[in-house]
């Protein structure tokens, strides 16, 4: 499931992104966002920053390559609150350090999750990112 709504920003070392939380999302339990959804909205917004070295520049729809990610590590987790369906999260995040070789990329991440300017969460990810 896509939790990322919107792009706001992206460059190569940081991402801003929106997802809204709606009644449908299989991360919603008790009309409140999960950890595990927390956890992994910030992981789809990280790989944006890595995963955009994959794709050329004017493949908008993303078509042109296969990438998988996978979350090799959570150096920090600290999940404040859980959000409730409705409410629109903005995260963002930048790379501490990565290095690529080919078809693959290893990286750190940290990103913060807010909702109406309110922090949610916080988290240092590790990342494997690869072409398939």
């Amino acid at each position: 499931m896509l939790l990322v709504t919107k792009i706001i920003n992206l460059d190569k070392e940081t991402v801003t992104t929106e997802f809204k939380v709606t009644e449908d999302c299989i991360f919603v339990k008790n009309n409140r966002f999960t950890e595990s959804g927390i956890i992994e909205n910030a992981a789809q917004s990280c790989s944006a920053i890595v995963g955009q070295d994959f794709f050329a520049a004017d493949d908008l729809e993303g078509e042109g390559n296969s990438v998988i990610g996978f979350i090799s590590g959570i150096k920090k987790a600290n999940i404040l609150f859980l959000p409730k369906m409705g409410d629109t999260l903005t995260t963002k995040a930048k790379l501490v350090s990565n290095y690529s070789s080919g078809n693959f990329s290893i990286c750190t991440m940290d990103c913060k999750i807010y909702t109406d300017e309110v922090l949610v969460a916080d988290c240092i990810l590790n990342f494997l990112i690869q072409e398939v």
